[in-house]
């Protein structure tokens, strides 16, 4: 069981025979929100980071559906990194929650679905400041 509260990982039910496999991923059944952006990560050096940022209001589930990837997650209180290298396995991240993903392999595809569109001032970019806003939302 993880540690942080803010995350957890999902299976996927792969629907496969001899022809393949396939994951259907719906709003509001197996991904816990309505999407409304999806977006996909791929060809990263395998020394760049991504993420190092958090949300105040969005929710995200990212699949590595190619080769893998490492994810730190932080609430704050406590860092997991998780490694994700199954296209059956999401990690369903609430808000709150700072994200860096690293050690990317050369083959990479990091799929993310959203909670919402895109909007720059729902993001916090500098650490020092999540870290803040996580000690006032434990006060208030």
């Amino acid at each position: 069981m993880s540690k942080i509260k803010k995350h957890n990982k999902i299976s996927l039910k792969v629907i496969g025979d001899d022809r393949g496999s396939l994951i259907a991923l719906e709003s509001l059944d197996n991904i816990p929100f309505e999407i409304k952006r999806v977006y996909y990560i791929y060809a990263t050096r395998n020394a760049c980071k991504r993420g190092l940022h958090a949300h105040k209001k969005l929710r995200q589930m990212m699949v590595c559906v190619h080769g893998s990837c490492k994810l730190l997650l932080d609430d704050g209180h406590s860092k997991e990194v998780l490694k994700l290298n199954r296209p059956d396995e999401g990690v369903m991240m609430n808000e709150m929650m700072w994200r860096e993903m690293f050690d990317f392999s050369d083959d990479c595809v990091l799929m993310v679905l959203a909670s919402e569109h895109y909007l720059e001032s729902d993001y916090i970019r500098d650490y020092d400041n999540f870290i803040k806003k996580v000690k006032i939302n434990n006060e208030g």
